[in-house]
């Protein structure tokens, strides 16, 4: 960013209003992984490093792993690993990573597919069983979100029995996974429901996780 360190760059969005940052852009925070599937992007320490920033600061982040591609069962557990590891860095006055989500690759219409023949091969066993590793291998990130957006209603529900406490939000707009070949859409109605079936009371919140009152649109 213009030459600015980490710090700066931060120290600068947060004066422009930014209170939180998403933690997109993880992927597989395995440098093999990343020249593979992300050219371009920044290395797995770099990421590591802007989080780190983040969190000395005390923005509040999240924290993603996109898998089933061309990673390894070890290099998914090496990324757990490291997420875990730089949430225990954390300053105690810092939330650090507030929440962990977990989404498959979606390979419609990507180069990996196209050029290399990368396709996603994750089943709803495997999300959910990756999702529940998850939840045990980080026991300091307080939340772990389900994305309904990739693998649907039914499976999201089941990981509310499986370590999730999280469905995410209803988007306003989205146009990275659903250019993929994520179809799933929800209405915040649609959304209380299927919590709802799943066995569980919903509750709105904010990005900090703090409960909010839900106030029903006016017809």
């Amino acid at each position: 960013m213009g030459g600015l360190s980490y710090e700066e760059a931060l120290i600068r969005l947060r004066r422009a209003g930014m209170d939180s940052l998403p933690g997109a852009g993880a992927e597989i925070l395995v440098d093999r992984v990343r020249r593979l599937i992300s050219t371009g992007k920044c290395t797995a320490d770099e990421w590591l490093e802007v989080m780190r920033t983040a969190h000395r600061l005390r923005i509040p982040t999240s924290a993603t792993m996109m898998f089933g591609h061309v990673e390894t069962i070890e290099e998914r557990m090496i990324h757990l690993v490291k997420i875990r590891e730089l949430q225990a860095e954390k300053p105690e006055d810092s939330l650090g990573f507030t929440a962990f989500i977990l989404w498959p690759f979606q390979d419609e219409g990507t180069k990996l597919k196209k050029i290399r023949g990368v396709r996603n091969q994750v089943t709803a066993h495997d999300y959910v069983r990756m999702l529940a590793i998850s939840r045990l291998m980080l026991p300091n990130i307080p939340n772990i979100q389900v994305s309904w957006l990739t693998v649907g209603p039914e499976v999201a529900q089941v990981c509310l029995h499986a370590g999730a406490n999280d469905m995410g939000s209803i988007m306003i707009e989205e146009n990275v996974v659903s250019a993929a070949g994520a179809r799933y859409r929800f209405t915040a109605e649609e959304i209380q429901r299927v919590i709802r079936e799943a066995g569980f009371e919903p509750q709105l919140r904010d990005q900090l996780y703090r409960f909010r009152e839900y106030q029903p649109a006016q017809a």
